[in-house]
């Protein structure tokens, strides 16, 4: 019996993925409680009971200078930035990467102009949002969509173009049009491959926000996160990593589901 032939079920497999997590999280329990001990005060290594009580305000206390929840109207500003900028680029990735795929003109003319804003780094454009589109929302939500839109485009342009030419030529016999090849032979196959491109392109969604965020904004998790930064607040801080850790695993779990409930065939199912 080889490694690389064992294969664990499904159960097994969940214990195996718990036990590098759990050991850490004792690790640190083991830690901040002797650093807790040794300095009752201490603010790096907070204990789970100190985080606990700050999420339990953050999540149920009125704040009393804006009269919200203080992490409910954080986590509904930013899912709604997220929303909208990951919304603008999924439909440009739609419309331009199939047409990039589908015909050969189209590529050409905006082929490279894709791939040189691809290789730009997006936090550098920052500063050109902000004064072209001012402090407020479109800025946040044009970094997100400049963000993650070219990787995108690229990623369903190469799909689209890859597909058995076959498959086109059987369509332009039967007398298909090059708006029907989109729509019966293309659309079809992109739509997983869009899933699953944007699956992978929501790590760097989230990082644009809270960058976003940070800089100029006066509510939003990147915005408390970086607010709390300078007390030293990491009971604050890491409650707020691990509800984005959380929100993060919620949206992925949520689009890959659609996926396979979807499209089926795409995952090696309804065969």
């Amino acid at each position: 019996m080889r490694l690389v032939n064992i294969k664990p079920a499904r159960g097994p497999r969940f214990l195996i993925g718990a036990v590098p997590i759990i050991i850490l999280l004792v690790l640190y329990a083991v830690l901040s409680a002797a650093r807790a001990e040794a300095n009752a005060h201490d603010k790096v290594l907070p204990t789970f009971l100190a985080m606990g009580q700050a999420a339990l305000r953050l999540f149920t206390e009125v704040d009393p200078r804006t009269g919200d929840i203080t992490a409910l109207a954080d986590t509904s500003a930013s899912l709604w930035r997220l929303a909208m900028g990951v919304g603008i680029a999924t439909l440009s990735t739609l419309l331009i990467g199939i047409a990039l795929g589908v015909v050969p003109l189209v590529r050409a003319a905006l082929g490279p102009l894709v791939t040189v804003i691809a290789v730009i780094p997006p936090i550098a454009v920052l500063p050109i949002l902000f004064i072209a589109l001012g402090l407020g929302e479109a800025s946040k939500i044009a970094l997100i969509a400049v963000g993650i839109a070219p990787y995108m485009i690229r990623d369903l342009a190469s799909h689209v173009a890859g597909l058995p030419a076959e498959q086109f030529v059987k369509a332009q016999t039967l007398g298909a049009s090059t708006w029907q090849l989109t729509l019966r032979v293309a659309l079809p196959q992109a739509l997983p491959r869009l899933i699953d491109s944007l699956r992978f392109s929501m790590g760097p969604a989230w990082v644009f926000l809270i960058s976003a965020e940070a800089i100029a904004s006066d509510v939003g998790l990147g915005y408390r996160i970086f607010l709390v930064r300078r007390y030293l607040s990491m009971d604050i801080i890491l409650p707020y990593v691990a509800w984005i850790s959380c929100l993060a695993i919620l949206t992925d779990w949520a689009l890959l589901t659609i996926s396979r409930k979807a499209f089926p065939w795409a995952h090696g199912k309804g065969h």
